[in-house]
């Protein structure tokens, strides 16, 4: 929708079809730019992943690295996993 626009079948989308067209017509400027800021808040939320695992003592590279991925592109819906996870304290470091 924000980069091709002319390509997007709003008629078969229903009322979200409608919403959309109106919003490139009337606020294309705020779609560009809250696609690159969408992409900035994932990559900031992913980043602070790393860091809740660090405090979780998650030490496996290719976890974090997982975590990283799965926030970077779902967000705080996978956020919101780790910040429920509870360590049993067997994998703690002292």
């Amino acid at each position: 929708m924000v980069f091709w626009p002319q390509d997007v079948p709003y008629g078969s989308l229903g009322p979200l079809g409608a919403l959309a067209k109106h919003l490139v017509d009337n606020h294309y400027p705020l779609l560009y730019y809250g696609w690159f800021l969408m992409w900035v808040i994932h990559l900031f939320e992913s980043l602070f992943a790393m860091k809740i695992c660090s405090d979780k003592g998650i030490d496996s590279t290719s976890t974090r690295l997982l975590w990283f991925a799965q926030t970077f592109l779902f967000g705080f819906a996978s956020l919101g996993l780790l910040l429920k996870y509870k360590p049993d304290g067997r994998s703690k470091r002292h």
